[in-house]
């Protein structure tokens, strides 16, 4: 592990870059992680200098001399002023993606929280993209990916939601379902409650229609694809459970019944969670060969250049980020500690 955790800082006429230097301001001593800030180094320096945050920003090249925050900007400058959704800024949000994701690959960075992107402002500028799970996943070389939403209300309660579906509009969902990804979706959630460090990782499984098909009166999907996925990861020892009709289950899993739910569609899973941690959620991508998360909002184009965006949601996701790390490093010498344990036995 580096120490480092990157982050790039989305749509630079969006709120992003705001949100993430009012959290490093509050994070910054909670320990003695490292950030990388991906973007627009003249953007991030104005930024801080306008909104008097006082972050002591150093130039990346310069991370072997000491320092906590350190800017590297991968593409050339954008130019200031930019109207909101302009294309140049745009199709610099994927250039700091892929820089971020680079480097995670390579193991110069431990994570990557990513800002918020605009999805149609990308499209818009010539570029073809589906989102940054899409995106991420794609520089991975992987399709065993699956959007992870979680966020808690003001008592303490979790949701922890996994989609087997993401983009995609509401009329091609239940062709999109398939039995592979919704056990993937389920196998996943389960290992999220794991990496969390669960007691036990305990997933509820939405049904796609009403009543989750009311015995196949409202639709077959419960019987031919949802229910058959449960069962198979039921064999392989999950604690899987469902279908259950949605506007159940949701109930269920906020008082503590489930330590996840899987979702079949984006707003299936998504309403709930916004409901009850709007502005704390976080999206973690699970599946990726590194740490990825992300505030769960957009770009607020509304608000952005005012000074006035919360950076809940932000902070949220760089301590989920850091969790993560956490949590993998202590896994890896534990499990170095068992191997050398065994060399030593072998030796004696």
């Amino acid at each position: 592990m580096t120490g480092l955790l990157a982050i790039a800082l989305g749509d630079v006429t969006g709120i992003g870059p705001e949100v993430t230097l009012k959290a490093l301001v509050q994070e910054l001593n909670a320990d003695a992680t490292r950030y990388l800030l991906i973007g627009d180094r003249g953007y991030i320096h104005r930024l801080n200098e306008d909104l008097r945050l006082g972050l002591e920003l150093q130039p990346y090249e310069n991370a072997g001399k000491g320092g906590r925050v350190f800017v590297h900007s991968p593409a050339e400058s954008l130019s200031p002023n930019l109207s909101h959704g302009a294309a140049q800024a745009a199709r610099a949000t994927l250039t700091w993606l892929e820089d971020g994701a680079r480097r995670c690959l390579r193991g110069e960075a431990d994570g990557l929280v990513t800002a918020p992107v605009n999805k149609e402002a990308i499209i818009r500028s010539g570029k073809a993209f589906v989102g940054q799970t899409e995106f991420l996943s794609g520089l991975a070389g992987t399709d065993r990916t699956i959007m992870m939403l979680l966020g808690a209300d003001d008592r303490g309660r979790w949701l922890r939601v996994a989609l087997a579906t993401t983009h995609l509009p509401l009329r091609q969902v239940p062709d999109a379902l398939t039995q592979g990804k919704i056990e993937l979706a389920i196998e996943l959630a389960a290992r999220a409650c794991r990496d969390l460090g669960l007691q036990r990782a305990r997933v509820g499984v939405c049904g796609l229609n009403p009543h989750a098909g009311e015995g196949g009166q409202l639709g077959t999907e419960e019987q031919t694809i949802i229910g058959p996925a449960v069962e198979a990861t039921r064999r392989k020892q999950l604690d899987a459970h469902g279908p259950i009709a949605a506007d159940t289950l949701f109930h269920y899993a906020l008082r503590g019944d489930y330590d996840g739910v899987v979702a079949m569609y984006h707003d299936q899973g998504l309403a709930p969670l916004k409901m009850i941690a709007f502005e704390n959620g976080v999206n973690w991508t699970l599946g990726l060969p590194f740490i990825r998360t992300s505030p769960d909002h957009g770009t607020a184009y509304d608000i952005a250049g005012r000074g006035i965006a919360n950076p809940c949601s932000m902070l949220a996701a760089i301590r989920l980020a850091r969790q993560l790390v956490g949590r993998a490093a202590a896994s890896s010498n534990q499990h170095q500690c068992r191997e050398m344990k065994v060399t030593i036995t072998d030796e004696l």
